[in-house]
């Protein structure tokens, strides 16, 4: 006799922000997402000015402050809280718009781009941290300023000559870390599958004469991930139907059950994880030594290049030690190649990366956050010589990173088990193993005294 099947408790309907009416009829406004765009696009050009023409001390100048000590630590925030809202509002994207809409000759896509577009976001984010350590970007206005120029440069070619938002989707540096981050986020665009399957007139990707189609290529139907999805809403005002939802979600749930894990974005996030330990132990008095052991067995004192091979060396490693980890599961049982295993765990690290991020850019605003007071008000004329500019003592800083970490590992480690319940224990004990290790190395390095870089 068949045993009955236990009656399954039906998963609860994740809540629709467009249900609220006000929140409705606001997204669906011409008022958004331009009214933060133009607010946005303001104090960028400020930025811009004060980084070329203001004061050359990085402590003093309002955009140094106002970019690296404001804007990179809240940036992981809003990738986790807001997806990729951050990217609706962004001066490029709203540069971009503008420069389309007037001058633009709206060409396809070229093909690289399409192709090796992820690659390419991928190699831009390695490239601007590295000359951020080698020629000092942080620490200079200048150097700041003239890196967002150029950034604006790439934005306006690319807008002359190609459809949508060429340049967000293929070239942006921030692309890729926006991409990984969002897929944490807890907030996700999606469509109803059954008001979809019968509309024939497709206005969320192509668009109305009113408003343009999804300016990153996405068609909400079939859109499976946040990883591109902007929540610019044009799909929203387009859809005759009322198909598109925004609604929210359990952080780091979409990656839980991952439909077509690429090797590009797990790459990516071993990467940052790596990019991370940079970052913290450059800013550690044990730097030098690490530098003068590098300088032992490249037989040079250049600064440029022992710096190359310790941060390609903290790049690799965090690679290894998943392709080896990948390895030894298959050694123990789990299912599929290394290969597939390799890609599918990657995207488990995500929650740590941001962790480990949001950690290190903390220190930033709570030891430096007083100047983003100070610098503001110097703008009109007022002028300070504060003795300090911590918000927060340094046991303090380094509690709320360990929490940080701790809360970034539970994260990691549910998603890790998410992914691999249909598999032995055995066979999963060596992600458990990694990602506790990488947690460690993090917790490690922030409780070591930190120096100031801006």
């Amino acid at each position: 006799m068949a045993m009955p099947e236990k009656n399954l408790k039906p998963e609860k309907e994740p809540f629709d922000l467009l249900t609220i009416p006000m929140v409705k009829k606001f997204v669906k406004s011409k008022w958004y997402p331009g009214i933060f765009q133009w607010i946005v696009i303001t104090v960028f050009s400020i930025i811009v000015f004060e980084l070329v023409m203001g004061t050359l001390n990085p402590s003093k100048n309002f955009g140094t402050t106002m970019t690296w000590v404001l804007w990179w630590p809240i940036i992981p925030i809003l990738f986790l809280v807001a997806g990729r809202f951050w990217c609706a509002i962004c001066p490029f994207g709203k540069l971009s718009d503008i420069i389309r809409k007037t001058i633009g000759a709206n060409r396809p896509m070229p093909k690289f781009l399409r192709k090796y577009g992820i690659w390419l976001i991928d190699l831009f984010f390695i490239a601007i941290t590295y000359s951020d350590h080698v020629w000092g970007i942080v620490e200079s206005p200048r150097g700041s300023g003239y890196l967002l120029l150029l950034l604006v440069t790439m934005v306006i070619a690319t807008s002359v000559f190609y459809e949508r938002r060429t340049f967000c989707k293929t070239l942006c540096f921030l692309g890729g870390l926006a991409g990984n981050y969002a897929r944490s986020g807890a907030v996700k665009v999606q469509a109803t599958p059954d008001i979809c399957k019968t509309c024939k007139v497709q206005s969320c990707y192509k668009g109305t004469e009113k408003v343009e189609g999804c300016p990153m290529f996405q068609f909400p139907r079939t859109m499976e991930s946040s990883a591109e999805c902007n929540i610019c809403a044009n799909c929203v005002k387009n859809c005759p139907h009322d198909s598109i939802k925004i609604t929210t979600r359990i952080p780091t749930k979409e990656l839980w059950g991952l439909k077509n894990p690429k090797v590009e974005h797990a790459s990516l996030a071993a990467v940052i994880m790596g990019i991370v330990f940079v970052q913290n132990i450059t800013m550690l008095e044990p730097w030098q030594a690490i530098l003068n052991s590098i300088g032992t067995v490249t037989r040079t004192d250049s600064y440029v290049l022992n710096f190359t091979v310790a941060f390609i060396i903290a790049m690799a490693i965090p690679i290894l030690l998943l392709l080896g980890t990948a390895k030894i599961a298959s050694f123990f049982g789990m299912e599929g190649s290394v290969k597939k295993n390799f890609t599918r765990f990657g995207y488990a690290i995500i929650p740590l990366d941001l962790a480990g991020h949001l950690g290190h850019n903390l220190f930033h605003i709570f030891t430096e956050g007083k100047a983003i007071w100070f610098n503001s008000i110097g703008l009109f004329g007022v002028k300070t010589n504060p003795a300090s500019l911590s918000l927060a003592s340094t046991p303090t800083v380094q509690m709320i990173q360990y929490i940080i970490i701790l809360v970034g590992l539970v994260g990691t480690t549910y998603v890790v088990y998410k992914m691999g319940k249909k598999e032995s224990f055995k066979a999963m004990l060596p992600y458990y193993v990694l990602m506790f290790a990488l947690a460690v190395a993090n917790i490690y390095l922030f409780s070591l005294p930190m120096s100031h870089r801006v």
